[in-house]
């Protein structure tokens, strides 16, 4: 039961903390729960009950994790966002599963796999697609709603924001600014320039930077 309850923790530790480190919905944390409950589940049905069938129980982890993974799936104007980090989540249910009924071997080589796909294949795809991905840098002044008008500017151009990243640079008489940068994915290169300026149009964005060209607002 130990040996089993460990390796839920470290091979649920494995998949979370790839997923820590993009910053996602789910992380650390809650990939090492919800593999750590299933193997303890799977435990239960199996040695805690005399008789029965043991997969009925365990059946329950498979269509209960699908509401705990829903909830890492977010929708806005720029597209879907969470997918991968809810078919992490609800592999880690199945490495779970298996450890609790002592399928050390498939549990084992799942992780590999889970973790090949979610870096190596990341990086593969960055690479294949470079053309298609395109990084934007704003300088802007903090405002509600500043964010959302940023996307909406990317959605209606159908463009999807990959990676966005935001850091405090100083604070002037209440006002604090932004350095915002983002990962774009954008099939038509040659509305950049129009993009640019639609952007700086924005209240509150001050500076766009692309390709080292920059734009100021006046």
């Amino acid at each position: 039961m130990i040996l089993r309850l460990s390796l839920a923790v470290i091979l649920g530790g494995c998949i979370g903390f790839e997923r820590e480190v993009r910053n996602r919905p789910a992380g650390l944390r809650t990939h090492v729960l919800v593999t750590l409950g299933a193997t303890l589940i799977m435990l239960i049905s199996m040695y805690g009950f005399n008789g029965g069938d043991p997969a009925r129980l365990a059946a329950q982890v498979v269509s209960g994790i699908g509401f705990l993974g829903a909830g890492t799936i977010l929708r806005d104007n720029s597209g879907v966002k969470g997918l991968t980090t809810a078919a992490s989540i609800w592999v880690c249910g199945g490495i779970g599963l298996a450890l609790g009924n002592g399928y050390y071997g498939g549990a084992l080589v799942t992780t590999f796999f889970v973790l090949i796909s979610l870096i190596l294949l990341g990086l593969f795809e960055r690479r294949i697609l470079v053309s298609k991905f395109h990084k934007f840098e704003l300088e802007c002044e903090e405002r509600i709603g500043l964010i959302g008008d940023i996307g909406s500017i990317f959605a209606k151009n159908k463009m999807s924001i990959i990676d966005i990243k935001i850091d405090s640079i100083e604070e002037e008489e209440e006002i604090r600014k932004l350095n915002i940068s983002m990962q774009i994915k954008m099939e038509d290169k040659a509305r950049v320039e129009v993009l640019m300026e639609k952007l700086l149009n924005i209240d509150g964005v001050t500076g766009v930077i692309y390709n080292k060209k920059r734009l100021n607002n006046k």
